[in-house]
């Protein structure tokens, strides 16, 4: 009797939690309905009687843009002319020319030519002016504008009018687009006689195997005693590369990452499946503020299985996953389902898109709530978004002559001159600026006319301005004058100051003129800081072994 009338309990309660079940879901597709309806009514409305014509495609467009808009910046709606585009990133494939371009004066010209493609094949040259393509005139069209010019189905022909400084007549060029392929990895090779580096730029599809490529290559060298793997500025893709990459240097079955979603097919663990290439060899990962997602995977998974050490700065925080779904007429959605955590436990996403501030920004998360974890021999690590470098090294940052000499293409321009001076291509192992070149550019600037203004000159502008607005200006106006006097930059004396990093970027942009994009790397990788630390620390067995250990030079999360 007793069983029965429990049994009879039981029984009622499952009906009541379910009908409580089928409510919740009953209510959730009314409101559904209910908001479809009046999104469909307003939009009919809105075409119907708006005072002016209204373009519907576009209305709609802005519509769905400001949905996913208030979710996250990763959920998109793509269209269908925009598939292309959403490709490129997948795969860093797309059909053109291989040059990049840049804007002045309402003119398009070229940045740089990629090596082994039409444009450089071509013979055009970074400064030269396009001036139309195929009959249309450029002259006030923008980058994206004229890069849809540019890009087209590979095998396809158009005709460029060029216009080159030190030539009267402009000339056609006619190009055969071709299927440009961006590798994930521009660059690898030896820093020094015991120490390698790879270069990961993306995560598109066969990272990992260029990656490994890049790894047998360097171990030819009987010498290598350490690799570098450089993801700065990397700003992820493909999870499935992720793990790939990581399985080149720990080994297999170790857990990379895992996913958690609302529903349950975003909740999966992703595992290391095969035998690494070199579980041992001294590994140094590079990150900054700038490497993301997958590169967050990486470099979070070497830190955390204590597999090498990470150098720079913090990673940016983006722990997001996502997937794309299929819509009508050939669009897509790529949306967000779940979030990365990497083999600690910890998430690497920074910011918490579900809870915004009232004026609609969001916040990262406040130091009172973030977590402890351990890597696998126990050292401390944090949440709080991203990966925290073992070693941090400072941003290096250019003074504002650097940065006005680069944003006013003066450098650029420059470097066109001396390359047409020096038709031989220099020895990238030896080259530097002469004194006598660097005197010959201080000569250049000074019959440009360009000014700027220092960051002290521009403080004391504004302590005027409020001191005006006050009634200050009258009591203090000599000493503000004699401040400024003496703060007051000369160009050249600035020239002088900095001109390390100026010639820096100098060789850099001229060694890119001659060896094309690795040139433009292997130059830079000379004076690069977070490369030195690297060198150092992976020359440095105890060095290395105790930072491993979390006996020096760890630094909080």
């Amino acid at each position: 009797m007793k069983m029965t009338r429990t049994r009879k309990i039981v029984i009622g309660l499952g009906i009541f939690l379910g009908s409580l079940s089928s409510l919740a879901f009953v209510d959730n597709y009314f409101e559904i309905s209910k908001n479809l309806e009046i999104f469909t009514s307003t939009y009919k409305e809105l075409n119907s009687n708006y005072v002016d014509d209204v373009d519907a495609a576009k209305l709609m467009r802005t519509g769905i843009e400001a949905m996913v808009e208030s979710l996250d910046p990763y959920t998109n709606y793509i269209s269908e002319s925009e598939i292309e585009d959403y490709r490129f990133m997948t795969t860093g494939q797309y059909g053109g020319v291989g040059a990049s371009i840049f804007q002045r004066d309402k003119n398009i010209y070229i940045r740089e030519t990629y090596e082994g493609f039409a444009a450089q094949k071509a013979g055009l040259l970074p400064g030269d002016m396009l001036v139309e393509i195929d009959g249309k005139a450029l002259f006030g069209k923008n980058n994206n504008e004229v890069s849809k010019f540019l890009k087209g189905q590979a095998g396809t022909e158009l005709a460029i009018l060029i216009k080159r400084e030190g030539i009267e007549k402009p000339f056609k060029v006619v190009l055969k687009r071709e299927d440009i392929q961006i590798n994930n990895v521009p660059y690898y090779g030896m820093i020094n006689e015991e120490i390698g580096i790879i270069q990961l730029k993306g995560f598109t599809q066969n990272a990992g195997r260029e990656v490994k490529q890049a790894l047998t290559e360097l171990k030819k060298n009987p010498n290598l005693k350490g690799v570098i793997l450089d993801v700065r500025g990397n700003p992820g893709g493909l999870l499935h590369e992720a793990v790939d990459i990581s399985n080149i240097f720990v080994n297999k079955g170790e857990l990379a990452v895992d996913t958690r979603g609302k529903n349950k097919d975003a909740n999966k663990k992703y595992f290391t499946i095969n035998d690494p290439l070199d579980a041992n060899i001294p590994l140094a990962v590079l990150t900054n503020s700038s490497s993301a997602s997958a590169s967050e995977i990486v470099s979070g998974v070497v830190q955390d299985l204590d597999r090498g050490v990470v150098i720079g700065q913090r990673t940016f925080g983006k722990g997001l996953v996502q997937v794309t779904r299929p819509l009508s007429y050939n669009a897509q959605l790529k949306i967000t389902t779940a979030k990365y955590y990497i083999p600690s436990g910890r998430c690497i996403q920074a910011l918490d898109y579900s809870n915004r501030n009232e004026d609609g920004s969001v916040g990262k998360v406040a130091d009172s709530l973030i977590k402890e974890f351990k890597t696998k021999s126990g050292r401390k690590v944090y949440d709080g978004g991203g990966v925290a470098p073992d070693i941090a090294v400072d941003v290096q940052s250019y003074s504002i002559v650097t940065q006005t000499l680069l944003s006013k293409n003066i450098i650029f321009d420059y470097v066109n001159g001396y390359v047409a001076k020096h038709s031989s291509a220099p020895s990238l192992q030896s080259f530097s600026l002469t004194k006598s070149d660097y005197e010959d550019f201080i000569n250049y600037v000074k019959s440009k006319d360009f000014d700027y203004k220092t960051k002290s000159e521009k403080m004391l502008d504004d302590y005027k301005e409020a001191a005006v607005s006050e009634k200050y200006y009258d009591a203090i106006k000599a000493d503000l004058e004699s401040l400024k006097t003496k703060l007051l930059h000369d160009k050249n004396a600035d020239l002088l100051k900095f001109e390390p990093e100026i010639k820096e970027i100098l060789e850099e942009e001229i060694a890119s003129r001659y060896y094309y994009q690795k040139g433009r790397i292997q130059q830079s990788l000379k004076n690069d800081l977070e490369v030195k630390k690297a060198i150092e620390v992976l020359s440095n067995k105890n060095m290395y072994t105790n930072i491993l250990k979390g006996k020096e030079l760890s630094n909080k999360n």
